[in-house]
């Protein structure tokens, strides 16, 4: 996946819950609607809290990833 594929990174390694949700909160703002969010994670929550997030507020998670020890998300922004 190269940085062609996404517009924006959230970088949330070493963060717990709630964190990484809080960050993702803010930082899907930063993209323009119809974007994608690359999100990385370390923290095994996200693999419930993050697909949540998106349904509960309209973003289309678009692939998740399991690499070793990250979780790697790629989230379009709702219109």
């Amino acid at each position: 996946m190269s940085a062609s594929d996404y517009d924006a990174e959230l970088d949330a390694r070493g963060l717990f819950c709630p964190e990484p949700v809080m960050m993702l909160h803010n930082r899907i703002n930063d993209v323009e609607p119809g974007g994608i969010l690359r999100v990385v994670a370390t923290d095994p929550s996200t693999t419930r809290d993050i697909p949540r997030f998106c349904q509960f507020l309209g973003h289309e998670l678009v692939s998740h990833q399991e690499s070793d020890d990250l979780f790697i998300y790629l989230i379009r922004r709702a219109e």
